[in-house]
This record gives C-alpha cells, sequence and structure tokens, in this order.
C-alpha cells in the first residue's frame, strides 16, 4: 500500500501568503532523495529552490509552472514505499511506543531531531500557515521539515483511478474538480489542455472568466498580472508612503578628491581583485556618518510607542533586476573596511539581478541607500523601505563647472537626495547626517576625524 506524504508550500521565512511556481525539477514516477532539490519557487523577493525531506517516489505534481499557489496548499505527492515493502523500524528511545510512519517527522541531512515533545494531530484540510512555517524550518533554517500527512488509504493518483467507461466523468485533478464546483463550472463542458485531455486549474478559471471584449482595431496594449516582487514593492511602498511623514532634501556635491583616490586605489595591490565602485564610497560614507546622527538608523515602534535605535547598521541596497526591484542587505556593513564593503556590495548585487538572493537577505534592514546614478540619473526622492527611517538617493558622478577659489574649473559632481521619516528624524538631523556624507565624498581624509 501507498505511504503518501503531501508537501505543503512553506512560507520561506518573509511572512507571505503565496508564491508563484517558476518550474519542477522531477516529474511523476521519478524517484527523489532527501534534500535533493524538486521544485523553484518565486516569491515576492526572489526565486528559491526547495529541498524534498522524504526518499520516495513522485505520484503526482499538484501544481503547474506558472500558477500562482498559497502558503499552505499541497503541491507535490510522494510516495515513501513505492516498492510496497514495509519501512524497518528503529528501537523505540527510553521505553516510548515506537513510531509508526504515519507518526514520523523527517529530519534534512545534516540536521538533528525538531525539539519537542508534542505530537501533531492528524489534518483532513490543506495545510495550515502554522504548517507551512514548520516547513519552512527545514526548507530555509535548518530545522525538520514536516509535511502534511494523509492517511494512504485516502489517496490515490488519478491514473489509477477508474473512470466509468463512457466517458462521461471528465479526467480532472481533485484541487481542479474543487476549484470547478466553486467556480460553477461544468467540467463535461470542457476539453482539457493537459496531457492526456486532463483538464487543468487554467481550463477551469478561462472557463469561468467572461469573455473578453473584442479589442479596438489597431489597439496597442497588453496586460500583465500583479504578482511576485511587483505586488511586493507595490504593498511595500503604499504602506511606507501612508504611514510614515517623508521629508527630502538635497545636496550638490565636489567629489573630485573621492574619484581620485579611486583611481589610486586601482593600482593598490590590497584592492586589485575589488572593483571600487563610488557606490562603495557613498556607502562607507553613510555607515561613517551614522554615528554621529543614529536616529537616521532607528525604527518608529508604533505598537510600542518606542523608537528602537540600532547599534549596528544592515544596509540595504536598492537592485533592479528582472524580476524587478529588490533591497537585500548588507550585515554589519558599519564594521567593515571599505575593501570588504566593496567586495560584499558587488557580490550582493550580482546574486539580487541572478535572482538568487536567499530571502533572509531580504528582511532585517537599517538603513538603505539607492544608486539612481548608475542609470545616468542625478536625483530622485525615494520612499523609505517600511520599517526604516532613511534612504540615501546616490546621484550620477558628472563633469561640471564648480568654483574652486574664486575660478570656475571643471570637477566631479554628483547629487545627493536623504528621504527620512520626520517621526524619528528631525530636519537638523537630516540635514547634519546628509551634510556630514557630503563631507565624506568630498574629502575621504575627513573620516579619520570619525
Amino acid at each position: 500500500m501507498p505511504q503518501l506524504k503531501h508537501f505543503p508550500l512553506p512560507d520561506v521565512g518573509e511572512g507571505l501568503t503565496e508564491a508563484e511556481i517558476l518550474g519542477w525539477k522531477v516529474a511523476p514516477g521519478d524517484a527523489v532523495a532527501v534534500n535533493q532539490v524538486f521544485v523553484e519557487i518565486e516569491t515576492a523577493k526572489a526565486a528559491v529552490e526547495l529541498p524534498c525531506a522524504y526518499s520516495g517516489k513522485v505520484v503526482e505534481l499538484l501544481a503547474e509552472p506558472g500558477q500562482t499557489v498559497e502558503v499552505g496548499t499541497p503541491i507535490i505527492s510522494i510516495d515513501l514505499d513505492p516498492d510496497g515493502a514495509d519501512a524497518p523500524a528503529g528501537p523505540p528511545a527510553n521505553g516510548a511506543p515506537q513510531r509508526t510512519d504515519q507518526d514520523a517527522t523527517p529530519n534534512l541531512v545534516g540536521y538533528g531531531p525538531q525539539a519537542t515533545s508534542s505530537k501533531r494531530r492528524p489534518r483532513k484540510a490543506p495545510a495550515s500557515a502554522d504548517t507551512a512555517q514548520e516547513a519552512l524550518q527545514g526548507a530555509m533554517q535548518g530545522a525538520p521539515v514536516a509535511l502534511q500527512e494523509e492517511p494512504a488509504a485516502s489517496w490515490s493518483p488519478p491514473s489509477k483511478r477508474v473512470e466509468p467507461e463512457s466517458g462521461s466523468v471528465p479526467q480532472a485533478k481533485p484541487p481542479v474538480r474543487k476549484l470547478a464546483k466553486d467556480l460553477g463550472v461544468d467540467l463535461r463542458a470542457l476539453t482539457g489542455s493537459g496531457a492526456g485531455g486532463v483538464i487543468t486549474r487554467e481550463d477551469v478559471e478561462t472557463a469561468a472568466r467572461p469573455a473578453p471584449a473584442e479589442p479596438a482595431t489597431g489597439a496597442r496594449e497588453h496586460r500583465v498580472p500583479i504578482k511576485g516582487v511587483r505586488k511586493a514593492t507595490a504593498q511595500a511602498m503604499v504602506q511606507s508612503a501612508f504611514t510614515a511623514p517623508h521629508v527630502t532634501e538635497f545636496l550638490t556635491v565636489d567629489v573630485t578628491p573621492m574619484m581620485q583616490l579611486r583611481e589610486r586605489l586601482k593600482s593598490d595591490p590590497e584592492f586589485r581583485d575589488v572593483k571600487i565602485t563610488p557606490l562603495a564610497f557613498a556607502a562607507k560614507a553613510l555607515c561613517l556618518a551614522v554615528r554621529r546622527t543614529p536616529d537616521v538608523n532607528a525604527t518608529w515602534d508604533e505598537a510600542a510607542g518606542e523608537i528602537v535605535y540600532k547599534d549596528y547598521v544592515h544596509l540595504g541596497v536598492a537592485a533592479a533586476t528582472p524580476r524587478g526591484l529588490v533591497v537585500p542587505k548588507v550585515r554589519d556593513a558599519d564594521g567593515m573596511s571599505l575593501r570588504s564593503l566593496a567586495a560584499a556590495l558587488q557580490e550582493l548585487t550580482t546574486t539580487a539581478r541572478d535572482g538568487k538572493t536567499a530571502p533572509a537577505d531580504l528582511v532585517g534592514g537599517t538603513i538603505t541607500i539607492t544608486n539612481v546614478g548608475v542609470f545616468g540619473v542625478d536625483t530622485g526622492t525615494p520612499i523609505l523601505n517600511p520599517g526604516e527611517s532613511a534612504i540615501l538617493a546616490f546621484g550620477a558622478v558628472r563633469d561640471l563647472p564648480w568654483v574652486v577659489d574664486g575660478q570656475v574649473v571643471p570637477r566631479k559632481v554628483c547629487q545627493l537626495a536623504l528621504s527620512f521619516d520626520h517621526r524619528v528624524v528631525d530636519g537638523q538631523q537630516g540635514s547634519r547626517f546628509l551634510a556630514d556624507v557630503g563631507a565624506l565624498l568630498a574629502d575621504p581624509g575627513m573620516a579619520l576625524t570619525y
């Protein structure tokens, strides 16, 4: 008798409610091993590969590429005993009753048993968000992965079910049948687009959707669903804009000494294998300036009625990726040298553009810098990331006429813009912080005074 396990989509550490299936690494009938990556999903922040917690054979894939699935929904069914043999049971520990396959909670390779004495109750409904969070612990944080359990007798793959020979009962997976019932769609009226004529979720949703109006002749537009990174970014920006009172200040800076130092460092043996960008200097200046104005690195806690001052800088760096805007973090950036910071920024931006940033690296920032200059933009009015009190926009470095000792000469000039939460940061504090950043870029030697 098959020993089936259903894997519910976990919350991969971001408090999200859904994710999109990007692609399966396995197919029905394939053997899978513990910790083998079996699917790639896209959350609202990044692409994530999920590892399997059991060895066995894939019975069915319960979601299709491109489909958005809610956290807690089963996405794959695995037969733990494809050969029909009973799994050997180990001896009971400390005289405790021997656990059955239905009681067992698997562990990922390299991790010990879960530190808990509680026993999960069997569930008939799809896994809840709490169960998904348990799955997260194994998939992303190293604790055991708890999959949704279901008695073997209550499940059989659709390929083994016997349908009436008359063909009056269409081929469709149980979740698709339920969806059709909820939407009032008659499956018998549909032609399945799946393999072997199986009716898919998209077939049902298409049938339930009102017929679109005929486009006007010559219409030139198309529609894209709001999901993934774009959906999360929109929600975060709206929340921030209508929660924190934003103030933005601007400063134009002669950064010629900074650019000259950059050229000298290119020939320094210590910096030969690291790309020193203007952004690295701006990030280092920001970290130094935070020491004198810690308010910009604080958080407004509405629920507690407190301002939380952070004694560390987890620097967020806004990065444009094919999936949209993400803000990965450089942890403890204030303790890094210029070289270390430059290397961290280089690795961080490359990983983000490849869509491989770990979910844990996308949360917990304290202050952010956005390099609009890389697009040739001079400045802007950036919106705060929720939970942060300041964000610095670093503009393009340009050759411009500048007055030096009464003479107009060409200099390397850039513009800075600082947006801050006026509940936490007063105008005087925001101005001093911005002036400090500008002073450090205009004269890097000032760093010795901080």
